[in-house]
């Protein structure tokens, strides 16, 4: 938890941003795991932890943009809470330390938007993503929930306050130094996290061992994974969860993993290592391509472009590497024009990254990553761009190019004749569909005139790099 002024120098910032009636931010509650007193580990939800900074459930807030006023909504213990939790702080000592003075029980939530819905004011609410939220917001609004979960979440999410979205959006797209701070914090278990696996790794051990290694490093520095971990040497598959096999000479392994610190901001990398230590000569090849493309994301990263032009930039850059090895052929910005890259790169350079490691992502992606005059492409690839707006100082983005060779997709293009005119087809069954895949990840912090790469210290980068660190 920061300090309170952090908090209310927030909420301030929110109401000179909303024109009038009140906001509701559900905290997030307990959600059993296979019996009612099993529990799933709690994560309080972003935004809620952004503005109010309670990292316990069963909590709400309310902002009234009219008077100012500001409640916290809880239950303080009962006895039987202290047989299993023992004392705990009351609701309005936690509320004190995040500068709101106005604590009431949680029923009394029902009654405050209640008077608010009949007197006609205007209630605002976030997109929720939680079920049990969905429900909450249903009983709370009069808002009918479905027989059909999917279609509750869509009208819930249609009915949200798009004002308060974009608000929110705006003030936590840009970290403050306290933020980068922990984000940094988090960076640094990261490295620790990839570091170790890049060093244990050995020819016959099983993946799941340094998924394992990589886990509880987390866990005993921070809050743990920042997301579920990618560890696999089918790294075609962009998030292979699938950690069954032992690593075999000549195979590499794609890393994708980040840590949560323990004030929840996040960390994602990816490194992808040969299995025995020693990349093959085609490998070398395909992996400096990737290596350059993130170094020129590096370079280029700075206020006032946009990472479209940054994205397009990395996938001109390998498209030439990849003209240079003889698989594509043909002009490099009509290729770039034509969405070739989709083929090798099916995802985005990068995300926004925070509280969240897909930052904000429940709010609505497009809304997130692109500023208002901008358009999502329907190109492979280009369309999955998270992140393309015009970058300023204090955005943190992820920057991730990577090289697939995905048999199944490159059948379909040969099938459908798609951009045929570039794609050596032949030698991409003959030499590549057992190859993988590369990914190479680094976190940037936007500054005043560039970027910077976020953690004390950069994972080991170039192949050079890579084979010195597991050789010893």
């Amino acid at each position: 938890m920061f300090d309170k002024e952090i908090y209310k120098a927030r909420r301030e910032a929110l109401k000179k941003s909303m024109s009038g009636g009140i906001a509701v931010f559900p905290g997030n509650s307990e959600a059993p795991e296979n019996y009612l007193s099993n529990q799933y580990r709690f994560r309080q939800d972003s935004s809620f932890l952004y503005f109010f900074g309670i990292d316990e459930p069963d909590f709400a807030a309310v902002i009234d943009f009219d008077s100012g006023e500001e409640i916290i909504f809880g239950n303080d213990v009962s006895i039987d809470d202290i047989i299993w939790m023992g004392p705990q702080p009351s609701v309005t000592s936690k509320a004190e330390k995040v500068g709101i003075s106005d604590s009431r029980p949680f029923k009394e939530l029902f009654k405050v938007v209640g008077e608010a819905v009949a007197k006609g004011r205007m209630v605002h609410f976030l997109p929720p993503y939680r079920y049990y939220n969905m429900l909450l917001l249903s009983e709370l609004l009069g808002i009918p929930c479905t027989k059909n979960g999917n279609d509750t979440r869509k009208m819930l999410a249609e009915r949200s306050s798009k004002e308060l979205t974009k608000a929110v959006i705006a003030l936590r797209l840009i970290k403050e130094p306290c933020e980068i701070e922990e984000i940094d914090k988090a960076c640094d278990i990261g490295y620790e996290m990839h570091y170790a696996a890049m060093k244990a790794a050995r020819l016959g051990m099983k993946e799941q061992e340094l998924v394992g290694l990589m886990e509880g490093i987390t866990v005993s520095k921070g809050w743990g994974p920042s997301f579920a971990i990618i560890l696999s040497q089918n790294g075609e598959t962009l998030h292979n969860h699938m950690h069954h096999q032992y690593l075999t000479e000549g195979r590499l392994f794609v890393i994708d993993a980040g840590a949560e610190s323990n004030t929840h901001y996040a960390s994602d990398f990816t490194r992808t290592l040969p299995a025995s230590g020693k990349f093959t000569q085609k490998q070398k090849e395909i992996y400096t391509i990737v290596s350059d493309a993130n170094n020129l994301a590096v370079e280029m990263a700075r206020p006032g472009i946009t990472y479209r032009e940054v994205h397009l930039a990395t996938a001109r850059l390998m498209l030439e590497g990849l003209s240079s090895v003889g698989i594509v052929k043909g002009d490099l910005d009509e290729m770039v024009e034509k969405g070739v890259m989709g083929l090798f790169q099916p995802h985005g350079l990068g995300h926004n990254m925070g509280l969240d490691v897909h930052d904000m992502e429940d709010l609505g992606e497009d809304l997130v990553g692109y500023d208002e005059d901008q358009v999502r492409s329907k190109q492979l690839g280009l369309g999955s761009l998270r992140m393309a707006r015009r970058l300023k100082p204090g955005h943190v983005i992820t920057d991730e190019p990577g090289i697939y060779f995905i048999p199944a997709l490159i059948e379909n293009w040969k099938a459908a004749g798609t951009n045929a005119e570039f794609i050596n087809f032949d030698i991409l069954k003959k030499e590549y569909y057992d190859f993988g895949g590369i990914r190479i990840e680094d976190d940037l912090l936007i500054t005043a005139d560039g970027c910077r790469v976020l953690g004390s210290r950069r994972l080991p980068h170039t192949v050079a790099e890579v084979e010195k660190e597991m050789a010893r």
